[in-house]
């Protein structure tokens, strides 16, 4: 029989060495899930723009030949970083880490912006990416404009772990489809974001339409979700917006 002293020793020796297995596993394949992530981001932002044919072959590629320009701005509209050059996934917009700065903006502290522009016949569309909270956990996703910095082209959206059937909703053509053609200003100029509201959007007034889309049926909280983080996203490039008219 072993002793205990040889069995505790066999069992730290294998736990190091499946340990160590499993930290160069993670090494070696980080290059890889950071690539996929990018792709995937990628693609969410050619279709947000009405880019078609988008898959993960071809993404990159359209990427840097289709969003001619990626910027930071800081939280007064000011231009902090333009990045035009190829393989533009190296640029700060890309890297910029929406979350965290996001986050500052709830602190009140300094924080940036990204903010995507792709031509696509021969107009400017501009993307910018989303990130809010669902009913249980991140929501994301990219809106784009068009170049009078009101009407939506589109929209893309994600989950992390919404409810299949109902909050998951959010990103399918149900849901996603009816936001192009609305628009995130009055005819004053107010900002008034797109509202996601509870079902009867067709039965309101055009002027009211056109600021507001359906709910999820049954994903109320996740709905809200996505009304909020259109809010609070968009309403922190108003000041680029108004200073680009």
């Amino acid at each position: 029989m072993y002793s205990n002293a040889y069995i505790l020793r066999y069992a730290a020796i294998m736990v190091i060495l499946v340990a160590a297995i499993l930290s160069s596993a993670a090494m070696l394949l980080k290059p890889l899930q950071d690539r996929n992530e990018a792709v995937d981001k990628m693609q969410s932002i050619l279709i947000a723009a009405g880019f078609e044919n988008v898959n993960s072959s071809n993404a990159i590629e359209m990427f840097n030949d289709n969003v001619t320009q990626m910027i930071v701005i800081d939280q007064d509209g000011n231009l902090i970083d333009e990045y035009t050059d190829d393989a533009k996934e190296n640029s700060m917009a890309f890297k910029l880490n929406l979350k965290e700065e996001l986050y500052n903006k709830s602190l009140n502290k300094p924080y940036k912006l990204p903010l995507y522009i792709a031509e696509r016949n021969d107009k400017h569309i501009y993307i910018i990416p989303l990130h809010g909270v669902g009913l249980w956990g991140a929501l994301w996703g990219n809106i784009a404009l068009k170049d009078d910095f009101i009407t939506v082209v589109g929209v893309t959206f994600g989950h992390k772990s919404e409810t299949p059937g109902l909050g998951a909703e959010i990103e399918t053509p149900i849901f996603e489809d009816q936001f192009p053609g609305k628009v995130i200003f009055d005819e004053t100029g107010k900002f008034t974001s797109i509202q996601v509201v509870k079902g009867g959007v067709a039965s309101l007034p055009a002027d009211l339409q056109k600021h507001k889309v359906d709910a999820i049926s049954g994903g109320t909280i996740t709905s809200n979700g996505v009304n909020d983080m259109l809010q609070n996203v968009l309403e922190s490039y108003v000041t680029y917006f108004k200073s680009q008219e």
